[in-house]
């Protein structure tokens, strides 16, 4: 059995560096993921003229409950959409002209519901090209409160933001939800918020923020469930195959751990325990139908390992992929077929057939860091796989080739 120790969460790591900005005090986060998407992150943070002492290892960050130290700044959000939907939110609250722009990736990715949700509460906040896109400028004046109405149907990061933002108004914030995807990374929101000292609570569809601020504490990031999904599928792709991943079992925080729920359904052997969970294969992977609109981050994951289940693999209601770093649907299919296998695609589904992948073939990886993880899954039993983008995993796990290496060669 190879046990993996897996970088600190992404999405974890991006809120607590929104609540620490945020928080009264100084907060201490141990084991944050170091990569493109949090360095940018807290690379914003600093421009907004909050101070962030990073060490290996723990990352300390000094609060600033009445906002950016900064009156001025302009932010380069990179590829990050954490940075480029958390930050702007961030800055509203303080006081001060702020311009944020991102990658030619980013800018394409949408922001509309978030921007207008923030309009609604009397932010003053304009968009340098394309209406709901990056680039933009927030003219903070500080953030009333109140309530409003937010579609969340393309991406849980919306209602994340005005989440945390809550604490931070005048008068609270009460959001009510018409449609939601990904719920249980709004769940680690929730968590996260409380722990940094805030009161929230949800009735229905509706979610009630006080604004009480917050407080600053010692903050552990545990690894990210969604880059041990490749882990964990390489493990149950076998044969013979195992892996355990510490710091990720029952009381994880990160609904991206119920992956390993699918690949029980499909025949492999899972274990999750108090400390850690286990995979390993049983020698069978069974076709079956799933719906991965909570769980859309490993729909890649799912997707490359499909072709060599014993009969069709349906993946459902995951048409948040399509606005993602990119149509991340079409871009499985794509390269799917590139290898001979048959795959059907609807608008909010990808259908694919049994069949062995070969090669040479060189996957298309449109700059997506998970379209290469998960295709390196893939590539195990197929020669010839090869990237023309390995590069882009730096987005979230600079050192994954190496590491997934390691592991495939690991008795």
């Amino acid at each position: 059995m190879t046990v993996i120790d897996i970088p600190g969460s992404k999405s974890v790591t991006a809120r607590a560096l929104f609540l620490a900005a945020a928080a009264e005090g100084t907060t201490t986060l141990l084991r944050p993921l170091v990569s493109d998407d949090t360095e940018g992150f807290a690379e914003g943070l600093g421009a907004l003229g909050y101070e962030v002492r990073r060490e290996v290892g723990e990352w300390r960050v000094e609060g600033r409950p009445a906002g950016p130290g900064a009156e001025a700044a302009e932010v380069y959000c990179r590829d990050g959409a954490t940075t480029a939907r958390f930050l702007p939110t961030l800055a509203a609250a303080g006081h001060g002209t702020y311009r944020f722009d991102a990658s030619a990736q980013m800018r394409r990715r949408p922001l509309r519901p978030l921007t207008e949700a923030l309009r609604t509460l009397g932010v003053d906040l304009r968009h340098g090209e394309k209406e709901g896109h990056h680039p933009l400028a927030v003219h903070a004046r500080g953030v009333k409160g109140g309530a409003l109405t937010l579609d969340a149907g393309q991406s849980s990061q919306y209602l994340t933001a005005l989440l945390m933002l809550g604490p931070l108004t005048a008068e609270g914030l009460d959001i009510t939800v018409t449609d939601l995807v990904s719920e249980p990374y709004v769940e680690i929101t929730l968590a996260m918020m409380r722990s940094f000292g805030a009161e929230v609570r949800q009735e229905g569809r509706t979610y009630r923020v006080a604004p009480t601020g917050y407080r600053a504490r010692t903050y552990g990031i545990e690894p990210d469930a969604s880059t041990a999904s490749y882990f964990f599928a390489a493990a149950a792709l076998g044969p013979g195959r195992s892996v355990t991943v510490p710091g990720l079992g029952r009381g994880a925080l990160q609904g991206d751990l119920a992956f390993v729920d699918v690949l029980r359904r499909m025949g492999a052997d899972v274990e999750v325990g108090e400390e850690g969970t286990t995979v390993r294969s049983t020698g069978v992977l069974r076709g079956l139908t799933v719906n991965m609109r909570d769980i859309s981050d490993t729909m890649p994951t799912l997707a490359a390992i499909a072709p060599f289940a014993d009969g069709p693999v349906r993946i459902e209601d995951v048409a948040n992929t399509r606005v993602k770093e990119c149509d991340r649907l079409d871009a499985c299919a794509e390269n799917l077929r590139r290898l001979g296998i048959t795959v059907r695609t609807g608008p909010d589904w990808i259908e694919i057939h049994p069949g062995t992948p070969t090669g040479p073939v060189e996957i298309a990886t449109h700059g997506d860091h998970r379209i290469v993880m998960s295709f390196a899954v893939t590539a195990l039993p197929t020669p010839g796989i090869t990237f023309d983008d390995p590069g882009c995993v730096k987005k979230t796990f600079p050192d994954f080739h190496r590491v997934f290496d390691t592991f495939v060669h690991t008795p």
